[in-house]
C-alpha cells in the first residue's frame, strides 16, 4: 500500500548484479506511468547510499547476488532510514 495522491509517483530502484535483468526491469516500468525508476543498481552497497538519500518507496530486488545477497540486504535496510520502502523480492 502507497499513500499517494496521482501527482506523484512511486519511486523505485532496481538492485541486480545482471545488467541484462536490470534494463529488462527498467522497459516494462518505463511503460508504468506511476512508477519513476530513480536508479538501477549492480549490487547492495550500491542501493542503501540511494535509499540513504532519496525518497524510494519501493526496491525491485535480486535475492541471489554477490558479496551481499538480496535477503541479507533486505534484513539490513534500517527503516529509520526509509521508514516508507517496500521491497519486491
Amino acid at each position: 500500500y502507497f499513500n499517494m495522491d496521482m501527482k506523484n509517483k512511486i519511486n523505485c530502484i532496481i538492485v541486480d548484479d545482471e545488467p541484462v535483468a536490470r534494463d529488462i526491469l527498467s522497459t516494462h516500468l518505463a511503460r508504468i506511468d506511476a512508477v519513476k525508476v530513480l536508479a538501477s543498481c549492480k549490487n547492495a552497497i550500491e542501493a542503501f547510499n540511494i535509499i540513504s538519500s532519496e525518497n524510494v518507496n519501493l526496491i525491485f530486488l535480486d535475492i541471489n547476488m554477490p558479496e551481499i545477497s538480496g535477503l541479507s540486504f533486505a534484513k539490513s535496510i534500517n527503516k529509520d532510514i526509509n521508514p516508507h520502502c517496500r521491497l519486491f523480492l
